[in-house]
């Protein structure tokens, strides 16, 4: 055991209690972090919003759904456009078959109704819940990162956005465009790749443009627009981007994603309110990926009437008493985007009435005419040659084969001419004398070229001057050595215009995206079919021996036809140069 201590034997010692220096106090202080409370109030908010809603529920007879915790469906939040969801305190977001379920803040809003009337009508089945707005505000944020665009089929894209069509309605320069494209490429990758497409051919529609390029090259790839007939670039931007791009344009135009040294074509179509625009895509292998060009058949384009395209008045009397008659064939030759398919429309347009029936074969079909049968080529059989086999035995009065492109269907289109049917159709020659010699190398027996065809017709598209800014000059120079010489040539003298002293010149404005021209006018030739031109086309001919038959006829030329047309005031010297060859 240990012995107990006596505290009483131990001496006192004194000690002195010493303060803590100030200079090492630390003051207790108390932190406030006012934004985790605001985070704790506002989810303390939230919950009680949540379960207010939950016990609505059971008042409005409808079942309670939180959007926090559940996926949002993109293609059935697209189904009710952001403004209209907004407006009504909606959002679609799920869509099984038919059935979209829609959760609104107050089921019994006359706008929510109408909102689910408008999903009836599209042939859906709304099932309508409850929610907070905090769930609304989370649907609503997925608009901010889904495509502008959907396939609603194979091969058609349907464009529904609002800011998709505030594009094609309200921008009109190509500057603005230009403008879109970049805010759209600097956004976030997921977002720039599934809205670049659909923007760009947005903002071609918006401007008219007839094609949209992507060309890669070593280091960007670049996009271009052709607008009216001329290159204009877009943007560049960089290849990562584009080989995303390129796999979904593979995609929607029915093409194959691993073929990547074969060249490919395909087409998909834009539904839009002002109607259905076909895309035609073509796809080449290059040297540092593959170039894609899609080329976009616009209705508003092609619906343009024969009076409209600027064919001069003595061939458009000629032309008009020629689809007068019963039989006969009218061909228009000229390269790929010349014009070809909007002259044959304009035909079509001008000689339908319910007296005849029209049958078409085209390749594809660019503007649906009401009161007209139109069929499409097709890769599974049904191309040119089995479709106007088929087509005469359709008891039709007119046919329009949109292109000769062989031996037999030059045949059968010829032989139809021959046996009371009027034919219409396109070839690919450099001008329209050339129409008899390239019918002779098809294979077509040359006796029988000048029964059936009464007009060769050629073509070519140049630009418009814009009529705001284009510039009056004197014709003085070689200017007017050059058109002195054609004026010279035509033999008609009865064509020639009494005043040859002044043109106009390209400037350039906000209207015309500074380029000086907005629009295009075509230029046009023909040779019609007489004894002269029967006695030549027989000794096998050159293009140089038919035009010297055709001589006497007195139709223009198209560069006779272009120069009349510098003098109105239509076009250029340096444009039609572009198009035409201005020297023999």
């Amino acid at each position: 055991m240990f012995p107990s201590l006596n505290t009483a034997s131990f001496p006192s010692i004194p000690y002195t209690l010493n303060p803590i220096p100030s200079a090492i106090l630390i003051p207790m202080t108390i932190i406030f972090d006012e934004d985790k409370q605001n985070r704790k109030l506002n989810d303390l908010l939230h919950k009680e919003e949540e379960d207010l809603v939950s016990i609505l529920a059971g008042k409005y007879g409808v079942e309670y759904i939180n959007l926090m915790a559940t996926p949002i469906n993109a293609d059935a939040l697209r189904l009710i456009d952001e403004k209209s969801a907004r407006e009504s305190l909606v959002a679609a977001y799920a869509l099984i078959d038919k059935k979209i379920k829609v959760a609104a803040r107050n089921p019994q809003d006359e706008k929510v109704l109408a909102v689910l009337e408008t999903l009836k009508t599209k042939g859906l089945a709304p099932e309508l819940y409850i929610c907070s707005v905090q769930s609304l505000e989370k649907a609503w944020k997925v608009y901010k990162d889904m495509s502008f665009a959907y396939e609603s089929k194979a091969g058609s894209l349907e464009i529904s956005s609002d800011e998709i069509a505030s594009i094609i309605n309200e921008i009109k320069s190509l500057p603005a465009v230009i403008s879109i494209m970049e805010k759209t490429m600097s956004a976030n990758k997921s977002y720039r790749v599934s809205r670049i497409l659909e923007t760009a051919v947005a903002g071609a529609l918006a401007i008219d443009a007839s094609d949209i390029h992507f060309e890669p090259e070593e280091l960007y790839v670049q996009l271009r627009y052709r607008l009216d007939g001329v290159l204009q670039e877009v943007i560049r931007f960089d290849n990562e981007t584009y080989g995303l791009l390129l796999s979904r344009i593979k995609l929607i135009s029915g093409m194959k994603l691993n073929i990547k040294k074969d060249s490919q074509d395909g087409r998909f179509s834009i539904r839009l309110t002002i109607g259905e625009v076909e895309v035609r895509v073509s796809i080449l292998p290059g040297a540092y990926n593959e170039s894609v060009v899609m080329r976009i058949l616009n209705p508003k384009s092609i619906s343009v009437s024969l009076e409209e395209l600027g064919i001069h008045e003595k061939l458009l009397a000629i032309l008009l008493k020629e689809m007068d008659r019963p039989d006969g064939m009218i061909l228009t030759t000229g390269p790929t985007g010349s014009g070809k398919t909007t002259t044959l429309y304009a035909f079509l347009k001008k000689i339908h009435n319910p007296q005849v029936k029209i049958i078409t074969i085209e390749d594809p079909i660019e503007y649906h005419l009401p009161g007209i049968v139109q069929t499409q080529v097709n890769d599974k059989g049904y191309n040119f040659l089995e479709g106007l086999r088929a087509a005469v035995r359709q008891d039709p009065d007119i046919i329009m084969v949109g292109e000769i492109r062989d031996n037999e269907t030059a045949d059968i289109a010829i032989n139809s001419a021959l046996t009371g049917h009027l034919v219409f159709s396109t070839l690919h020659t450099n001008d329209a004398a050339g129409t008899f010699p390239r019918l002779i190398d098809l294979g077509v027996n040359s006796k029988v070229i000048t029964s059936a065809l009464r007009v060769a017709m050629a073509q070519r598209l140049t630009r418009r001057l814009c009529k705001y800014c284009k510039k009056e000059t004197v014709v003085e120079g070689d200017a007017k050595r050059e058109i002195e010489a054609v004026i010279e040539s035509i033999v008609d003298k009865a064509l020639i215009p009494v005043d040859r002293t002044k043109m106009w010149l390209p400037v350039g404005c906000e209207k015309c995206n500074k380029t000086g021209y907005k629009g295009r006018v075509g230029v046009y030739e023909a040779v019609l079919t007489n004894q002269k031109v029967e006695d030549a086309v027989e000794a096998n001919p050159s293009e140089r021996e038919i035009w010297a038959a055709a001589r006497d006829q007195g139709i223009l030329t198209m560069k006779q036809d272009g120069v009349l047309k510098i003098l109105n005031g239509m076009t250029s010297l340096s444009e039609l140069g572009r198009v035409i060859a201005m020297e023999d």
